[in-house]
């Protein structure tokens, strides 16, 4: 009976571990998994240091998911032959954070919270730390996209805001960033 026990709990330890290496797709995680606006806004919530939570609330990102089930976005899913566009990964790829195939995504993660921090600053799982974020080098290390290269900002806009987009109507960088920019207040 004890060796049953026993091996029943063997099981039951596998498969945990193997939940926790796999994910809910079965496939290993290749990288850091993303930890969502919940996560990143506990540190970058303070007036002092720019606030960029509050500025992230106030953008049309925070609301990127939300928009795909306006009446508008359903009817032009329709006409692409599309049923959900807020389940559809023609659209999610570009209207929530972290949507991939197989990403490896934190609890707290809501795919609901639309265009994240991670969406521009890499899946957060391994820079997350106060440590690592107050060394810029290190946290690029540790997987946060660095933006300050010329062009690396814009070049990664584009990505969503383009001609691809059923609603595009042209992007001007320059005036687009200065309603998403939340630096960190030089001091």
């Amino acid at each position: 009976m004890l060796k049953r026990i026993f091996f029943v709990s063997a099981i039951a330890v596998s498969f945990l571990l193997m939940a926790f290496t796999y994910g809910e797709t079965g496939t290993k995680a290749d990288g850091p998994s993303f930890v969502g606006v919940k996560t990143c806004g506990m540190c970058h919530k303070k007036d002092k240091d720019g606030n960029q939570l509050k500025v992230w609330e106030g953008t049309k990102h925070a609301k990127a998911y939300a928009t795909l089930a306006s009446d508008e976005a359903i009817k032009i899913a329709k006409e692409k032959g599309i049923d959900d566009p807020q389940k559809a990964e023609a659209c999610l790829k570009c209207h929530a954070s972290g949507y991939a195939e197989g990403a490896m995504v934190d609890k707290k993660f809501s795919v609901e919270d639309g265009v994240q921090c991670e969406t521009c600053h890499g899946a957060g799982s391994e820079y997350k730390s106060m440590k690592t974020m107050k060394d810029h080098a290190k946290a690029v290390a540790a997987g946060m996209k660095d933006l300050s290269g010329e062009g690396a900002a814009e070049a990664l806009c584009k990505t969503c805001h383009n001609e691809e987009s059923p609603t595009f109507k042209g992007f001007n960088f320059s005036e687009k960033y200065k309603e998403i920019s939340h630096m960190i207040p030089k001091g």
